[in-house]
């Protein structure tokens, strides 16, 4: 039987790919978000099914994986697999994956099963291309068993100065549940109020990871005390110690996986995602080193493990996550959070703590004026309809903000620079001056 192999990063098909005529024997190569630790049990099993067919993994974060397949796919994936909804939106909006015919769908009975689940339960739109939902997630924090900080229960309490340096999240142009997380309260809460609670958050933070792995990994270490995160990767890693909370209100976000264009091996990626998709691919989903809500109502109903918070967020048709908002704004609101957020973030923490250290010395003797200086630090300038504006989110080759920006996009990045940093200006400039008069005794 061939074994598995695994090839990471700029060493990855170095050689000379020819495509060969779809087939069940040869090679299934699978791009993927995705841990080791998730990925490795699924495509053991697939060999072990087709023992004449070897598996090839390439893990990147999402981002990353989302700009290759938009670049054509020049190293021919088969499948991608991912937990963020809107990437696989962008994706479809460019033509990267096969199209759901009969060829296909006779490949992939379960399928239409997990397509009719997902439109019932999550009010999705229905795709005519071959991606589909396996597994749904949610954003919350994890935080250490061994942290003697109180558990925070709603999304307000990590607002609390109690977990200044105490929190870490990744940067979403680098992380595409991250990317979820901030489309959440966008979405949830509204543009403006939303990017308030995300530019006040960023007072509490210690660091922005490069990946969301980054922020398991740093509450594990005692790096930071808590970490926003989906729900499987804190729950995979329950034998360090991770404890979880869901985030209220619960905005359910299902998982899929496709079958990419340009491949040279549909039909063995056919089979793979049906194998994912069976019960056996499903029963998966439940051990502990994955910990991942499956797709299938009759087998979440059936899991003790599953939070019934899951299932009871599914009732609620009226909060659906919109992955097509979230996929014509992409690269805007992952560079609006860089802009204003992941690159000031520095500037931002130290007029949080000032502006707290001076409203706890003094009472109610500046209220208005640091009320003003709160404002200013949460203030959004840039509206939702810039944000949505076309020339910004649909060049073919700049889909996400790991890639060169075009001239258009480098004059908004500047303006949008400048607005954060004079935003920030005004905050200091007020603050210095109600800090000179208290140590002046006025």
């Amino acid at each position: 039987m061939p074994g598995l192999l695994f090839f990471l990063l700029a060493i990855f098909f170095t050689f000379s790919l020819t495509p060969t005529k779809a087939n069940p024997t040869g090679e299934l190569r699978i791009l993927t978000s995705m841990p080791r630790t998730f990925f490795e049990p699924f495509a053991q099993a697939f060999e072990d099914l087709y023992p004449q067919i070897s598996v090839v993994v390439l893990n990147k974060n999402t981002n990353a994986a989302v700009a290759e397949i938009v670049r054509g796919n020049p190293r021919a994936f088969d499948v991608f697999w991912a937990s963020s909804a809107e990437a696989f939106a962008v994706l479809n909006s460019q033509g990267a994956f096969l199209e759901y015919g009969d060829e296909v769908k006779n490949l992939l009975p379960r399928a239409t099963i997990a397509q009719n689940q997902l439109q019932n339960q999550l009010s999705a739109q229905k795709s005519l291309s071959a991606f589909f939902p396996f597994a749904l997630s949610s954003i919350g924090w994890t935080q250490n068993q061994a942290s003697s900080l109180p558990r925070p229960y709603q999304w307000e309490d990590l607002l609390n100065p109690i977990y200044v340096e105490k929190i870490g999240m990744a940067a979403p142009s680098r992380s595409g549940s991250t990317h979820m997380f901030v489309e959440r309260f966008l979405q949830v809460r509204g543009w403006e109020e939303g990017w308030a609670y995300l530019l006040e958050l960023s007072g509490n933070l210690s660091t922005i990871t490069s990946r969301s792995f980054g922020v398991i990994d740093g509450v594990i270490k005692q790096r930071f005390d808590i970490g926003i995160t989906l729900d499987f990767l804190a729950q995979s890693r329950r034998e360090n110690g991770l404890l979880f909370s869901y985030g209220r209100p619960l905005m359910v976000m299902p998982a899929q996986i496709g079958l990419l264009s340009g491949g040279n091996s549909s039909e063995a990626a056919a089979r793979f995602v049906e194998m994912v998709l069976s019960n056996q691919g499903q029963n998966l989903l439940l051990i502990p080193q994955i910990s991942r809500v499956p797709i299938l109502e009759e087998l979440r109903d059936a899991s003790p493990e599953i939070s019934s918070k899951i299932n009871n967020a599914l009732q609620l048709s009226w909060q659906p996550y919109d992955a097509l908002l979230a996929r014509d704004r992409y690269w805007s609101v992952n560079a609006i959070f860089d802009e204003f957020i992941t690159f000031q973030l520095p500037k931002r923490k130290s007029l949080w703590r000032r502006v707290r250290e001076l409203e706890t010395a003094n009472a109610g003797d500046f209220a208005s004026q640091i009320a003003e200086i709160k404002r200013l630090l949460v203030q959004m300038p840039i509206n939702e309809a810039t944000a949505q504006d076309p020339m910004l989110n649909d060049d073919l080759t700049r889909i996400t903000a790991l890639a060169a920006p075009t001239d258009f996009q480098r004059s908004i990045l500047t303006e949008w620079t400048k607005q954060a940093s004079e935003l920030l200006e005004q905050a200091d400039e007020i603050l210095s001056l109600l800090e000179n008069g208290s140590n002046n005794g006025q």
